[in-house]
């Protein structure tokens, strides 16, 4: 499994629309991505820095999101962040999640 990271920093008062944005554009975005697994984003208490963590089966899916579909993202995101997007791509060594996510769709199966 694989992670990316993206840190931005929001414009005054723009938590509201970054949250309407990523609910209603985003997600829906990251869903249909090969590969695409889950979503986690952070605001620090200072309302302006956002980390969201994205979670990819392989490199490659996580690769091929980058370049086909992120920068349709970074043009959603234009209104509310401010400055440049920083990404960072890790891989998963441990993860409660993707446990948690097997174990979920093994009991649906049961």
């Amino acid at each position: 499994m694989f992670a990316r990271k993206v840190s931005m920093h929001l414009k005054v008062d723009g938590v509201a629309q970054f949250k309407e944005k990523l609910e209603t554009e985003i997600i829906p975005l990251l869903r249909k991505q090969k590969g695409f697994l889950d979503e986690i984003t952070f605001l620090y208490l200072n309302g302006r820095e956002v980390q969201a963590f994205s979670l990819w089966e392989t490199a490659e899916d996580a690769e091929a999101y980058n370049r086909r579909t992120y920068p349709e993202v970074t043009r959603i995101f234009t209104s509310v962040v401010e400055g440049v997007t920083r990404v960072q791509t890790y891989e998963v060594l441990h993860s409660t999640f993707h446990k948690a996510a097997t174990a979920a769709a093994v009991g649906a199966f049961s």
